[in-house]
C-alpha cells in the first residue's frame, strides 16, 4: 500500500506521466491500476491479500479514503454551520442596505416635489409644479444619456427602489378624494346627479374610443411600424405578513382612538393611523380578489369602501357620526394632517416618477411621437366640447355643466381650469374627476380588450386621456409597459387642456356650447 501511495505522489509532479487511475475488478476483488504510459502496474494491499475488501470512495480522481470518516464529517458540518451563519448575516445586511436605498431614493423625489411646490407658490405660478418637475427630470436624463450614457443608467438604477415603491402603492394616492365623495356631493340634487353620472360614463367611453382610434389612425397614416416596448419591472405582491401587520395596526389604533380621542393632539391625528391602515388593508384585500371579480369590483373601490366602513364604524361607536370622521380623513391642513393628506402628499412625487418610465421608453416615444401628440390633442378637444354639448342636451344646470368640463383632466389642473370660469363648484369638479377615474379604473381593461386595442401605445393614451390618474394607476398595475404612454398622455392632456381654457376665445366658445 505504501508503494502505491508513493507512486501516486510522484505522479502528481511528473509532467511526462499520464495521470489516469482506473479501478478494475478481477475475480470480484478491486485492483488499482495506474496508467503511466507504460505497462500497467498492479498494486495489491495487505488487506487485499487477507481477503478484506477495499472501500472505494467517490469516482474520478478521488480514490482511497485515508483517515477516519468522522474527521471529514465534522469538518463538513462546521463548514455548513459557518456558511449558514454567514448567509444569515449577509441577508440581514442586504435587507438593511435595501431599506436605506429605498428611503434615500424616495426621500430625494419627495424633497424635490416639496421644493418645487414652495418655489411655485412663492413665484405665484399657477402651473402644477410636479409636471414641471417631471419634464425637468426627463430632460436631465435625456441630456445625460446623450453625453454620458453610463451616468443616466446609474441614475435610473439608483431610483429603481423608489419607482417600484410608487408603482406598488400607486392607486392608494388617488383614493382620498373618492373616500370623501359623500361629503362632496351631498348638496347636489338627485336628478342632476343622475345626469352628471350619465355624462361621465358616456363621455368616458367616447373619449377612450376617440383617443385610441386616433392613435391607430395616425400610425396607419404615417406607416410607423410597432415595435415591442422595453420590459418594465413589476412590484412584488403583498404577503400574508403584511396583511397581518396592518390588521394589528388597525385594531390597536382604532381601540386607542376610541378610548383616547385626542391622544395624538387632535382628533384628525388620532384617527390617522386606523383610517390609513383601513385604506391599505382594503387595497391589499382588493388586489387579492379573483380576476373575474376585479372586473366589477376594482381594488380601488375596495380600498375606498374599506376606509368609509372604518369611518362609519368609528362614528357609530363614538356617536359622532360619519361626516366628522370623513372630515378628519382629509383636512387639507398641513399642521393637522389626516390619512388622506398623507396619501395625497405623494401625488407630486408620482407625477415626477413618471419621467423615469418615459425615459425608459424614450425610443418608443420618439418613434411614435406623431400618434401620441395628435391623439392627445384630438382627445382633449373632444372631451371639453363633448361635455359642454352633452350638458346642454340633457338639460343640466349651466353652473354644474361648467364645473364638470375638465372631467378627463387630473384634479390639480382641473381645479385650475374651473377657476377661469365664474360660478363653478370646485368640490363638484374634484368629485367628478375622481368618479371619471373610478369608472376608467374599473372597466378600462375590459373595454380596451373588447375594442381590440392591443399595443401599449393605444392602450396607454386611451386610458390616460379618458381617466387620468386613477385609470393610469389601474392599467399600469397590470401592464407596466403601458405606463410611459399613460404618463405622457396624463401630463399632456392636462397641459393642453389648461392652455386651451386659458385662451379667452376658447372659453367663450365653450360657454356658447353650454348655452
Amino acid at each position: 500500500m505504501a508503494t502505491a501511495m508513493a507512486v501516486a505522489t510522484n505522479l502528481q509532479f511528473s509532467p511526462l506521466i499520464n495521470r489516469r487511475m482506473n479501478t478494475n475488478f478481477v475475480r470480484g476483488k478491486p485492483q488499482l491500476s495506474l496508467n503511466v504510459g507504460i505497462k500497467p502496474i498492479k498494486c495489491q494491499s495487505n488487506s487485499e491479500k487477507s481477503g478484506a475488501p477495499i472501500k472505494i470512495v467517490g469516482t474520478g480522481y478521488r480514490f482511497l479514503q485515508v483517515g477516519p470518516q468522522k474527521t471529514h464529517s465534522n469538518r463538513t458540518t462546521l463548514a455548513k454551520s459557518l456558511g449558514s451563519k454567514d448567509g444569515v448575516t449577509s441577508s440581514i445586511s442586504q435587507t438593511v442596505v435595501g431599506v436605506l436605498h429605498l428611503v434615500v431614493s424616495l426621500g430625494i423625489i419627495l424633497a424635490m416635489d416639496n421644493f418645487l411646490k414652495q418655489a411655485f407658490v412663492t413665484a405665484s405660478i399657477q402651473f402644477p409644479s410636479a409636471l414641471f418637475g417631471m419634464f425637468c427630470t426627463f430632460s436631465v436624463l435625456t441630456i445625460l444619456d446623450a453625453i454620458v450614457p453610463a451616468a443616466a443608467a446609474s441614475l435610473m438604477n439608483f431610483f429603481e427602489p423608489a419607482l417600484l415603491f410608487i408603482q406598488r402603492w400607486l392607486p392608494l394616492f388617488y383614493v382620498p378624494s373618492l373616500v370623501i365623495l359623500p361629503l362632496a356631493v351631498r348638496d347636489i340634487p338627485a336628478a342632476s346627479g343622475l345626469k352628471i353620472v350619465g355624462i361621465l360614463v358616456g363621455g368616458w367611453l367616447a373619449s377612450l374610443c376617440v383617443a385610441g382610434y386616433a392613435a391607430i389612425a395616425v400610425r396607419n397614416l404615417v406607416k410607423t411600424e410597432m415595435i415591442p416596448a422595453e420590459p418594465m419591472s413589476k412590484p412584488s405582491p403583498f404577503s400574508t405578513t403584511e396583511v397581518w401587520a396592518w390588521s394589528g395596526i388597525f385594531l390597536a389604533s382604532f381601540v386607542g382612538a376610541y378610548l383616547y380621542p385626542t391622544i395624538l393632539g387632535t382628533a384628525a391625528r388620532t384617527c390617522l393611523p386606523f383610517l390609513l391602515s383601513a385604506t391599505v388593508l382594503g387595497y391589499m384585500v382588493g388586489t387579492g380578489l379573483p380576476s373575474a371579480l376585479k372586473m366589477l369590483f376594482h381594488p380601488i373601490i375596495c380600498c375606498a369602501l374599506s376606509a368609509d366602513l372604518a369611518a362609519f364604524a368609528f362614528g357609530y361607536i363614538s356617536k359622532s357620526g360619519i361626516e366628522p370622521v370623513l372630515g378628519y380623513y382629509l383636512t387639507k391642513v398641513s399642521t393637522n394632517p389626516g390619512a388622506g393628506d398623507i396619501l395625497m402628499g405623494f401625488l407630486g412625487s408620482v407625477i415626477i416618477s413618471f419621467a423615469f418610465s418615459m425615459f425608459k421608453q424614450r425610443k418608443l416615444v420618439k418613434r411614435h411621437a406623431a400618434e401620441i401628440f395628435t391623439s392627445i390633442i384630438v382627445a382633449t378637444l373632444f372631451s371639453l366640447y363633448s361635455t359642454a354639448f352633452l350638458g346642454r342636451v340633457v338639460g343640466l344646470e349651466r353652473s354644474l355643466t361648467i364645473s364638470i368640463l375638465p372631467r378627463c383632466i387630473t384634479v390639480a389642473l382641473a381645479l385650475s381650469i374651473v377657476s377661469l370660469f365664474e360660478g363653478t363648484n370646485p368640490s363638484l369638479t374634484a368629485a367628478v374627476v375622481v368618479l371619471t377615474g373610478l369608472v376608467g379604473a374599473n372597466f378600462v381593461q375590459f373595454v380596451l380588450d373588447k375594442l381590440q386595442f392591443r399595443d401599449p401605445i393605444a392602450r396607454g393614451i386611451a386610458t390616460a386621456s379618458s381617466a387620468h390618474g386613477l385609470g393610469t394607476a389601474a392599467l399600469s398595475a397590470k401592464e407596466p409597459e403601458a405606463l410611459p404612454f399613460c404618463a405622457i398622455a396624463y401630463a399632456l392632456t392636462g397641459i393642453f387642456g389648461s392652455i386651451l381654457c386659458s385662451i379667452p376665445v376658447v372659453r367663450e366658445s365653450l360657454l356658447a356650447v353650454v348655452g
